[in-house]
């Protein structure tokens, strides 16, 4: 199984944006993004700094609803 890239909160919206999603609301630096199908997610912005695996992990396996090789092979072909 590929590793699990390091991506900062910026990097994710930008491939969250990409699949679909559209920024819906922002409170400070929360921002909460929503698919057309209905999925959602909050992605939490502090500067440039890399999102905690654990975390991208739970935005991709719970909210997106991806395997973590489906999302590392959509990460590389984008």
């Amino acid at each position: 199984m590929p590793k699990l890239p390091v991506l900062s909160a910026r990097d994710l919206l930008r491939i969250l944006r990409l699949m679909g999603f559209e920024e819906v609301r922002q409170k400070g630096s929360h921002i909460r993004l929503r698919h057309p199908d209905g999925r959602a997610t909050t992605v939490a912005v502090h500067g440039n700094s890399d999102l905690p695996k654990g975390l991208l992990r739970k935005i991709i396996r719970e909210d997106i609803g991806m395997e973590l090789d489906e999302f590392i092979l959509w990460h590389n072909t984008h």
